[in-house]
């Protein structure tokens, strides 16, 4: 790999970090929500009455889309954010025991 190639890398990398780090934690919150539904509907077609390279197209875009909205949700939240959802989740489980 040619030095002009690593420094090209080096700036689209630079330049999605700066993208992604202005984004705020409920931008990421929504965004890892977004693979919920697209999870649903890429198994759930399967009992729709439709061709079955129809339903394959389906599940592969609907799964695609799904991954996508997972690791782009947890590439904004980052691991501080991560952590913070994981407290508020565990705060409200507590909760509800007691």
């Amino acid at each position: 790999m040619t030095t002009s190639m690593k420094a090209w890398f080096t700036h689209i990398k630079a330049s999605i970090q700066r993208f992604l780090s202005k984004l705020s934690f409920r931008t990421g919150v929504i965004v890892l929500a977004l693979c919920i539904p697209c999870y649903i509907f890429s198994f759930a077609q399967m009992a729709l009455p439709i061709s079955a390279a129809t339903k394959s197209v389906f599940w592969v875009v609907f799964f695609g889309l799904a991954k996508t909205f997972q690791y782009g949700g947890l590439t904004i939240l980052g691991v501080d954010g991560w952590k913070r959802l994981k407290r508020y989740f565990s705060r409200n489980r507590q909760t509800d025991i007691e």
